[in-house]
């Protein structure tokens, strides 16, 4: 029998085989024909959000009210803008809530038009104290309705795409949305470098693209809505301890019920907290001590990051499909010890290559980070509660993004005059790091002999 070789492919069937694994065809039979729809919806809202990201809007008001208003008020307004994503999915109980009996897909549609119509608002900031407010109340109206897509959108990904291929799925799609993510915040780099004003429009441009995309994904559908409406309902009437509620109860409740999810999200805390921590000091580092223009400290804080997620998403995808969500947390986390390591070391040094480098290593942890965000939950919830997992966790990514971005600051303004340079916060951030990915290492061990995740669900 002939000795069977390994097929090697030149770059033009390569490409043309990374352009393939994108296709419909590469899903499941009975989940093509909403792939086929969502794809495209997502590579355009991501211009919308693109503007929206923390690093973006963080550098942008830096830079842009700089002297106009005071640098302690100044440095307390990135970190919230830094911890903006995070802090507005606190509301994630109240759109579980609002969407439990409701047609998800309809409510998805509402919050990206009302996301899309907040992001006009930043247009028409002036560069006076008043419009950096009306900037801030912008991006926090657009954040808090791009919440609920967050929340919803998980469900509607639960019921559309059986396990095995949940992860490849949206893979394929953070990939779609990385590219663009990466093309968008380099673009309003350069042309608020070019004209400081050019986010009068730049910013309406974002959100009529981002109109379009909506339009595409109002023809997605839900395998089972019915059904599972019919689910929802009958646990109103039952009173189900895991129906979404409101209540802030409800995710004690939740998290009592279920050991497991609870020590999961402990340390996953801990990991969040400090990666949050370290968002807002570090544009402040950038842009106040390296004197970066618009480009350098986007590239730095999202470009980057972002452009390199798609080169590690085929890999942390082909791994959380074959493994429960602690195993993988349980070696995912430890990239990003690796790269605020290099953080504080360039940081101490003025080392400036290394803050490059860190940006770098840092978007390979992203790539398994938006995964496993996205997708973890599921591994301890079904199709009926899966709102109310993410609800608890993305409710515990707001209340982290609460804190950590504002502890971040006020620990390096405490310090500014004994430690300039800042290094000593991102310490902190790394040490909280490693506690949460050491808790997940634990957490792995305890798995041993467990059964896999359900792989038909």
């Amino acid at each position: 029998m002939p000795e069977m070789r390994p097929r090697h492919l030149n770059p033009l069937q390569a490409g043309r085989s990374a352009i393939k694994s994108f296709l419909p065809e590469s899903m499941p039979y009975l989940s093509r024909a909403i792939y086929a729809r969502e794809l495209p919806a997502w590579a355009l809202l991501p211009v919308m959000t693109g503007v929206l990201e923390g690093g973006v809007v963080g550098v942008i008001v830096k830079k842009l009210y700089e002297g106009i208003v005071s640098d302690e008020l100044l440095n307390l307004v990135v970190a919230l803008l830094t911890g903006l994503g995070a802090i507005a999915n606190m509301l994630s109980f109240a759109w579980a809530a609002l969407s439990h009996g409701r047609h998800k897909i309809r409510l998805l549609v509402i919050l990206q038009i009302a996301c899309g119509l907040c992001t006009i608002l930043p247009a028409i900031a002036s560069a006076d104290h008043l419009g950096m407010w009306l900037f801030v109340g912008g991006v926090v109206g657009a954040r808090v309705c791009w919440s609920g897509v967050i929340t919803l959108r998980s469900t509607v990904w639960a019921a559309n795409y059986p396990r095995v291929a949940r992860a490849r799925m949206a893979g394929k799609l953070a990939t779609i949305q990385a590219l663009v993510l990466a093309g968008i915040s380099w673009a309003i780099g350069a042309l608020m470098d070019w004209n400081q004003e050019a986010y009068h429009w730049a910013y309406p441009a974002a959100a009529v693209i981002g109109f379009l995309g909506t339009m595409v994904y109002s023809r997605v559908r839900m395998r089972g809505h019915a059904a599972m409406l019919r689910e929802e309902r009958r646990m109103d009437e039952t009173e189900d301890p895991l129906r979404p509620s409101i209540n802030p109860l409800q995710m004690i409740r939740l998290l009592r019920s279920d050991l497991g999810y609870l020590r999961f999200m402990i340390c996953q805390f801990l990991l969040g907290t400090g990666n949050m921590m370290i968002t807002a000091p570090l544009i402040i580092v950038l842009t106040s001590i390296y004197d970066m223009d618009y480009v350098q400290a986007i590239a730095i804080m999202t470009t980057i990051p972002i452009l390199v997620m798609p080169l590690s998403i085929p890999f942390w995808s082909s791994f959380l499909d074959r493994v429960h969500i602690i195993r993988f947390r349980s070696v995912h986390s430890w990239v990003f010890v690796v790269t605020t390591l290099i953080l504080v070391i360039s940081v101490g040094t003025g080392w400036l290559a290394g803050l490059w480098i860190a940006a770098i290593i840092r978007g390979i942890a992203f790539g398994g980070g938006v995964l496993a965000w996205n997708l973890g939950h599921h591994d301890f919830s079904n199709v009926a509660n899966s709102s109310s997992y993410m609800g608890v966790h993305v409710t515990l990514t707001g209340i982290r993004g609460l804190l950590a971005p504002f502890l971040g600051v006020l620990v390096y303004e405490a310090l500014l005059s004994t430690d300039p340079t800042g290094w000593i916060v991102f310490s902190v951030a790394l040490i909280l790091i490693v506690l949460g990915a050491t808790g997940f290492v634990i957490l792995a061990r305890g798995l041993q002999g467990a059964p896999k995740p359900e792989m038909t669900s």
